[in-house]
């Protein structure tokens, strides 16, 4: 656990027995969630055999399309219990605890063909979540590789806020991405960024990784 943290680990844990059934109610912050997940795997353009890193996996019900479709799995989160409910869905899988924000265990220390995250990252201001972004595709994504997120996102702070409202007592404040700033600090980095709303309330970033060499 991080010092001082907004999210520590434990709310995660008491969360694992019913996460399953939050993410099925089709109201903030999970409206158009499948669709979300869908188009994830759309995005990321798995095939048999390739290695993908799931970052906060939670019970793992993104990683479970892309080992259907026969990828190596790769789970992190620093939730047990939700690694726990994750294990029990997709046994074959490589399972991991540990938080994004710090230093990765040794076994991650690799290059990976895709890299994929759902609800996760509105955890993290946006200089945070840069920093993870560009470590991420600089270090653990494999040439020609595939950063996929999958987040709650806005276009704008106007739609953001017209959201916000509708929205009305069920809203929570949060570090939901903005699109707009978001997509210009990522190509000032030089990164090749795609946006997709994919909801009023969530978006997908694909970030292509550099060419073989």
């Amino acid at each position: 656990m991080l010092p001082n943290d907004p999210f520590p680990s434990s709310e995660f844990d008491d969360w694992a027995e019913t996460f399953d059934n939050s993410v099925s109610i089709d109201r903030f912050p999970f409206i158009g969630y499948q669709d979300v997940i869908s188009k994830i795997i759309s995005l990321a353009k798995p095939r048999p055999g390739l290695s993908v890193l799931d970052l906060g996996t939670g019970t793992c019900n993104l990683a479970m399309r892309f080992a259907a479709l026969g990828c190596d799995l790769w789970c992190t989160d620093f939730s047990a219990l939700m690694l726990e409910k994750a294990r029990h869905k997709l046994p074959n899988a490589h399972f991991v605890l540990n938080d994004l924000r710090g230093d990765y265990p040794s076994e991650l220390n690799r290059p990976f063909d895709r890299i994929v995250s759902a609800y996760v990252f509105h955890h993290f201001m946006l200089d945070e979540k840069v920093r993870i972004v560009r470590s991420l595709v600089l270090e653990r994504l494999a040439p020609g590789g595939r950063l996929v997120i999958g987040d709650i996102a806005f276009p704008d702070a106007a739609e953001q806020e017209k959201v916000k409202i509708d929205t009305g007592d069920e809203w929570e404040d949060e570090y939901y991405w903005l699109a707009d700033e978001t997509v210009q600090v990522l190509e000032s980095l030089g990164f090749n960024v795609e946006y997709t709303q994919v909801s009023l309330c969530a978006g997908i970033f694909c970030i292509i990784g550099l060419p073989p060499d």
